[in-house]
Formats: C-alpha cells, sequence, structure tokens
C-alpha cells in the first residue's frame, strides 16, 4: 500500500523591511527678480574672471618687459662696453670698439661722438696738410683710450647741434687732451688753421 506524503502549506508573512514612499518636492519657480539677482551674480563673476587673467597677464608682460630693459641696457652701456675691450682702428678692428677718426669712435658698435673737439678729416679733407693731421689725430686718440679706465657721460647737443658726449679716461677729459696736443681744436672755430704749414715746415 503505498504511502502519500503530504506537504504542509507554507503560510506566506508580510515583510518586515518598512518602504517609505518617495517623496518628490514640487520644482520652486524663481520670480522676475530672483532671475535678475542670478543673472547679475553670474556676468560679476565672468567680469571678475576676465579682468584677473588680464591682470595676470598685464603682469607678465610687465616683468618680462623690465626684465628685457635690464638686459638691453647691461648690453649697451657704453661705459661697461669700453672697459671690457680695447680700441682699435676702425678698418682693422675686430671688436665694436674703435677710433674712426680723431673725434669720432664707436662703443660696442655705437657711434659716439667726442663733446668740444673737431679734429682734422681724412676723407674730407680741404688740402694735404689737413689729411695728415687727421692721420695724426686718429692714430692718437686709441693710444689715449687706452690708457686707462674710459667712461662716457650721457648725449648732449652742442652748439653746432651735433649730438656728442664727454669721454674720460681715468677722469681727463680726452677731448681736452687732444685739445692740448694740438690734434683738434674746439668747435666752431677755425683755429687752427688745418691746411696753414705747420711751424717745421715753415722753418724747413
Amino acid at each position: 500500500m503505498e504511502s502519500k506524503i503530504r506537504r504542509k502549506p507554507v503560510a506566506v508573512r508580510a515583510s518586515r523591511i518598512r518602504r517609505d514612499p518617495v517623496r518628490v518636492e514640487p520644482m520652486r519657480v524663481m520670480t522676475m527678480s530672483e532671475l535678475r539677482r542670478a543673472e547679475a551674480k553670474a556676468r560679476d563673476r565672468e567680469m571678475w574672471s576676465g579682468v584677473g587673467g588680464v591682470a595676470l597677464f598685464g603682469a607678465g608682460i610687465a616683468i618680462a618687459s623690465v626684465a628685457l630693459g635690464v638686459i638691453t641696457f647691461s648690453n649697451s652701456d657704453p661705459t661697461a662696453a669700453a672697459k671690457a675691450a680695447r680700441f682699435e682702428q676702425c678698418y682693422a678692428a675686430e671688436g665694436g670698439n674703435c677710433v674712426a677718426d680723431g673725434d669720432t669712435i664707436q662703443i660696442a658698435g655705437e657711434k659716439v661722438q667726442i663733446a668740444g673737439i673737431e679734429a682734422p678729416q681724412i676723407d674730407g679733407a680741404k688740402c694735404e696738410a689737413e689729411r695728415t693731421r687727421g692721420i695724426a689725430a686718429t692714430v692718437r686718440l686709441p693710444d689715449l683710450l687706452n690708457g686707462g679706465n674710459v667712461t662716457v657721460s650721457r648725449s648732449v647737443r652742442d652748439q653746432a647741434g651735433r649730438t656728442v658726449r664727454h669721454v674720460l679716461v681715468n677722469g681727463e677729459d680726452v677731448g681736452q687732451r687732444m685739445l692740448s696736443e694740438g690734434l683738434a681744436r674746439p668747435v666752431g672755430s677755425s683755429e687752427p688753421d688745418w691746411c696753414a704749414p705747420s711751424t717745421d715746415e715753415q722753418q724747413s
């Protein structure tokens, strides 16, 4: 006789986990005045961000300009360049310091007209005597410049309208030295006359 297995029904109990309903907050609509204030704040943030960026950019440019200015001044300072190299004749000079004629030199490649003097010309000489004296002045000037520390003043305008500078060696004015040696004459003067015979020529 077969035995029949009876299964008891399982009762389903309610879940003990409490599920609260999800509450959806209704969207709040902003008034026109609130919208205007929000837009104004956004514009202010954008404006100050832009101003800050421009200020930082400007500061960077200013710093770079100052640095460039310092470098340029250091590299183009005639006095510093004159102390660093000797003077030669410009036609044979390898550096930037040289003598063009009896009253014109170059320092770091920059032309400097010596204040207070006019030297005899070589290329534009009115006579052979002036040309000879011009050569003598041009040969003498580098000897004076190489005799010590060279300093150069700021540019000024002389009575002839030229842009000139006072050039000194160990504190002594080179122009005055050229005058005292008879290798130059004061600006605007016709004495000495470069084409007049020299004392040696008159005696011979």
